[in-house]
This record gives C-alpha cells, structure tokens and sequence, in this order.
C-alpha cells in the first residue's frame, strides 16, 4: 500500500517539485507541468508518459494496480490505485516524468545528490 503522502516525500528530495491543484485535487508540478495529480474520490494517482503499448502490458500484468478509464483513452497516462500499490511500482512512473519535464541542471543536482547518497 502507498499513500500520496510517500509520493510527495519522494518527490521532495528533488529541485522544483511544487505541491499544487490540479481539477481541484492534490497534483504535483514543475513550474506548471503536471508531474501527477492525486485522485481522491478513489485513491489514485495520474501517471503520465505511459505509451499505450506499455500501459496496456501493464493493465494486463498487474490489473489490481493499473487501470485505465474511458475519460483517459488517447492519452498517455495509466491510473494506479495507491490501496493496491508498492511505492517501488510508482516511483519509477513519477522519476521517469520528472526527468521529461525538468531543466536538465536539476536533473544533474538531483542525480548527484542521489548518487552520494548511495
């Protein structure tokens, strides 16, 4: 079980991760990129950048986690029910947006930081 409050703790430890609204829910942004937005009405988290091929592989291979809704058809995001979920399956999801959307200086502080901590 993950809760949106571990994904905000994940996310803290990098530069320019803001906590905001988006629909009216908790989201997290870069600058006014939407990284993830915090459903709460069912206890799922928006995660972008998933091609339909690996969204569907996904759906297929955990369906107890991913899951996909008519709304998001054409679209690359794959939802995931926080309840049924280990922060290690979404982690790599948040981490992969973060390094599409963020200035690649903060992608080098980031790294560096993560890699002396190792």
């Amino acid at each position: 079980m993950t809760s949106w409050a571990e994904v905000v703790k994940f996310t803290a430890c990098f530069d320019g991760v803001e906590l905001s609204n988006s629909y009216g829910e908790p989201s997290l942004k870069i600058g006014t990129a939407l990284l993830s937005r915090h459903r709460l009405w069912d206890n799922s988290i928006v995660l972008k950048g998933i091609d339909p091929d690996e969204r569907d592989e996904l759906m297929n291979r955990e369906p107890g986690v991913f899951f996909l809704e008519k709304h998001y058809v054409g679209y690359d995001i794959v939802l995931a029910r926080l309840a049924h979920a280990d922060l290690h399956q979404i982690v790599p999801f948040i981490e992969r947006t973060l390094r599409n959307l963020a200035p690649k200086r903060k992608i080098m502080a980031y790294d560096k930081r993560a890699h002396h901590q190792q």
